[in-house]
């Protein structure tokens, strides 16, 4: 299966691994397998999902190899400080959306995808939205990519056939805009004039107002 970088098409970071992270965190809350005795290879249902949640689980891979890659970059600063623990608790939580992710894939007789050694953000770098050369870029960065997490669930979720992972996908996209206000927060603390929660909605066609330039 080709994992394409849905930014390529101008779409959002991880377009599918919100819907995908859906089904994983249905394991981490405690609600049950939904097709835990279905063969997702003989149905449409099975196929529709597993494809969305192996996506899914590409992007966490993604997202958790992005903070690692970040931490060792970070100086020993106060932001830098500030930076790496917010990140170290990002990132735990995309490591648990990764196990049950991982583990929902495997109860609907799918594959799960394999980690990479290092992944590709030049996208969200040429379009001056973070980089790895400071702690300030490295954590607009991090901002960018939860942004585009939480606007992917609104938008994918809804292709799950199974009708309670979509609505565990609500409690994970308000997760990843968590993620993304926590990471507004901390810049203000830091003394950057900003709102933490800058729109009602975190969408598409408000994403501007979310993230941060370089």
């Amino acid at each position: 299966m080709d994992y394409q970088n849905p930014f390529s098409k101008k779409s959002s970071r991880r377009g599918v691994i919100v819907s995908g992270a859906i089904g994983g965190i249905a394991t981490v809350l405690g609600l049950p397998l939904i097709a835990q005795k279905v063969d997702a290879r003989t149905t449409i249902a099975g196929r529709n999902d597993v494809k969305i949640l192996n996506n899914a689980l590409y992007y966490e891979h993604q997202a958790i190899w992005a903070y690692g890659a970040a931490a060792g970059k970070l100086t020993n600063t106060e932001v830098g400080k500030a930076v790496l623990a917010l990140a170290l608790r990002n990132q735990a939580d995309h490591k648990k959306h990764r196990d049950a992710l991982a583990a929902t894939i495997t109860s609907l007789e799918g594959t799960p995808v394999k980690t990479k050694s290092s992944y590709d953000l030049s996208s969200y770098i040429k379009r001056g939205e973070g980089n790895l050369d400071s702690d300030v870029n490295i954590a607009k960065l991090a901002l960018a990519l939860e942004t585009d997490a939480a606007i992917a669930y609104t938008q994918e979720i809804a292709k799950l056939k199974t009708p309670k992972l979509i609505t565990v996908g609500a409690s994970i996209g308000s997760t990843e805009a968590a993620h993304a206000a926590a990471i507004r927060a901390t810049f203000k603390a830091l003394g950057v004039n900003l709102e933490i929660v800058p729109a009602s909605f975190v969408s598409s066609e408000n994403r501007e107002a979310w993230v941060l330039k370089v």
